[in-house]
């Protein structure tokens, strides 16, 4: 866990954090603000933004790499690992339990700092699977 004094809750960061918290897709700022502001007509792009930074700094949400530089966020902040489309970029967790004492195998194999680690897994999804089938039939 990041070492940071814990801040308060503030509504707006409690709508972002449930909202993101109900979706089962990994969004965008963009996607979660369109969601936010049906709760909270007033709230901006960048509130959205600055927010999800906070709550992920507090170990509340995670940030994943998107396509093209974007960034996604997972509300699920369990240890948990995901799988990427590498023709749409949809990102989905991955079910099952983290692999046990991995990091505390690797002390010792580096002469890094071990901090964490994450696994991804990387295919194509059923969508674009089934597209790819289509335009080779068609």
């Amino acid at each position: 866990m990041n070492i940071q004094t814990k801040t308060r809750m503030t509504r707006q960061r409690r709508v972002i954090l449930e909202e993101l918290k109900n979706m089962k897709s990994h969004p965008s700022a963009d996607e979660i603000y369109l969601v936010v502001r049906s709760r909270l007509p007033r709230i901006s792009l960048g509130t959205v933004y600055r927010n999800l930074q906070h709550l992920s700094r507090q170990d509340l949400i995670r940030i994943l790499p998107g396509a093209s530089g974007q960034m996604l966020f997972d509300g699920n902040a369990t240890e948990h690992y995901h799988v990427r489309c590498t023709i749409c970029g949809r990102v989905e967790d991955l079910p099952g339990r983290p692999i046990l004492h991995f990091e505390r195998d690797m002390v010792g194999k580096t002469e890094y700092e071990i901090l964490g680690y994450k696994i991804e897994l990387v295919g194509i999804c059923p969508d674009c699977k089934g597209r790819e089938k289509l335009e080779q039939a068609g």
